[in-house]
């Protein structure tokens, strides 16, 4: 047995399963990342609905999610509906988990369009849907893509949570690994090295964004 604190031979052995399970992790995010994306701008025109029929319920789940922790709610939704699939489970509730936040960029990005191109639109007669799609939405939107982006890098670095529920993503390769082998540190040193590499470019892409949106 090699009682070495550094071993290569793990590094080497792990390597296969940490990718594979990296695989599944960026699954997780995309498909959590476009829940979150169209949810959230959703949430986020429902809040501004007409009736209270509408923004009270709206709001009170926003207010609900964003108020639980996002590990209880995987573990309640893996609970209550054990047909599905963990990863489904998974993926749907960092999706819907990161819409209540979206919803409020999003509500901020709405809030943040001049109420003169809402006063024109009605001027111009332009039907409700039509200002929305046309003059409203195209602003908010550019004005909040740095910080959708780092919700969905915050994301990306929560996804280790689905492990919980036995999704196969990095970190759960990284346990099974670790406790198969008694081997930890090189195991979870690579899992946050590939963490890194692939977060870091991001985050400088997304700040990146921010410059040039901002001038």
């Amino acid at each position: 047995m090699n009682t070495s604190i550094w071993d290569w031979t793990v590094v080497e052995d792990v390597i296969p399963l940490l990718l594979k399970g990296f695989a599944v992790t960026l699954l997780a995010t995309v498909v959590g990342s476009v829940i979150a994306i169209l949810l959230g701008l959703l949430l986020a025109m429902a809040r501004r609905a007409p009736t209270r029929l509408v923004r009270v319920p709206v709001r009170a789940f926003v207010e609900f999610v964003r108020s639980t922790p996002l590990l209880v709610q995987l573990f309640t939704v893996y609970v209550l509906l054990p047909s599905l699939s963990p990863f489904v489970i998974g993926a749907s509730v960092l999706g819907i988990h990161y819409a209540t936040y979206m919803s409020e960029v999003y509500r901020a990005g709405i809030d943040g369009v001049p109420k003169g191109q809402w006063e024109a639109a009605t001027a111009l007669s332009m039907p409700r849907g039509r200002t929305w799609q046309a003059v409203i939405l195209p602003q908010a939107v550019r004005n909040v893509l740095p910080a959708l982006g780092n919700y969905i890098i915050s994301m990306f670095k929560d996804t280790p949570f689905l492990a919980v529920i036995t999704v196969h993503e990095m970190v759960f390769q990284a346990q099974e690994y670790g406790s198969d082998h008694f081997r930890y540190l090189e195991v979870f040193t690579l899992a946050a090295a590939i963490f890194l590499i692939a977060s870091y470019p991001t985050s400088l892409l997304v700040r990146r964004l921010e410059k040039r949106l901002g001038h």
